[in-house]
């Protein structure tokens, strides 16, 4: 949920070895499960993007992406138009946690895997959502809900509904599905990082610093650690792109995914 794009809370010349060639390091981040493409419109649809990360070729993203783990999933139940916008960022979250499922909203028919998976006893799922109105306040939950949910041997699921905040309290409402799951809020003190739009609110944050918090909040600390990085980065290389300008120095973050990324492949 965002002002304009993004989920809030309440409510992005070297050595080779120091800064791998785009070229070198490009790998497809999308799968079969990604939603067709349709032509880019918007103010910079000109630029010749990466097939893999979909940001400007100048400061392609590829060479920074580096999977987790986590106890935790997350469930991104998005929008249709937000497929289409290379500055959306719950698909960062997929690119760092392998296990992310994307489904796309559709008010009178909702996909048959989600609904299989909410059906899943497996799974303790829970709608990420403001706790500001009176009618479900019975629903709302905080994070020792997730962590319960771990001892007891399940698996918890976050599930974000990504869309500007009109799209996804209309998610919200019209969504029978969600009606008996439990709500959990995200209260935090952090400050909002993104770069690529100006949101309402300092406190308003993206999708993907969303997820970081709430996986750092219920004990996923190192999953969290890897996606704040690959969501700086991200917000670097875009926003640099914009006045085409090449990053010429990996940023601290951009370093530590070059590093972990390195490691990676040597114990490989």
């Amino acid at each position: 949920m965002r002002d304009d794009a993004e989920l809030t809370t309440e409510s992005r010349p070297p050595s080779e070895t120091e800064f791998p060639s785009a070229e070198a390091s490009r790998e497809a981040v999308v799968d079969d499960a990604t939603p067709p493409r349709r032509e880019f419109k918007a103010r910079g649809s000109f630029v010749e993007r990466c097939d893999g990360c979909r940001l400007p070729v100048l400061n392609c993203l590829c060479p920074y992406r580096v999977m987790a783990t986590s106890d935790a999933q997350v469930w991104l139940l998005t929008h249709s138009y937000e497929h289409h916008k290379p500055t959306n960022t719950g698909r960062l979250i997929a690119n760092v946690l392998p296990q992310t499922q994307t489904f796309t909203w559709y008010r009178t028919e909702p996909e048959a895997r989600l609904l299989e998976l909410l059906a899943d006893r497996r799974y303790v799922p829970f709608v990420v959502f403001p706790d500001d109105q009176p009618d479900y306040q019975h629903r709302v939950v905080d994070e020792r809900a997730v962590i319960s949910a771990k001892q007891d041997g399940f698996i918890p699921v976050f599930i974000l509904i990504d869309g500007t905040w009109r799209q996804a309290r209309r998610i919200f409402r019209k969504s029978p599905y969600l009606d008996g799951l439990p709500v959990l809020p995200l209260h935090t003190d952090r400050l909002t990082r993104y770069r690529l739009r100006k949101p309402a609110s300092a406190a308003h944050l993206c999708t993907a610093e969303v997820a970081a918090e709430l996986l750092r909040k219920t004990g996923d600390v190192d999953a969290a650690d890897v996606l704040d990085d690959y969501f700086d980065a991200f917000n670097q290389s875009y926003a640099e792109s914009r006045f085409y300008r090449k990053i010429e120095k990996p940023s601290a973050a951009m370093q530590r995914l070059l590093d972990r990324r390195a490691l990676e492949t040597t114990d490989a």
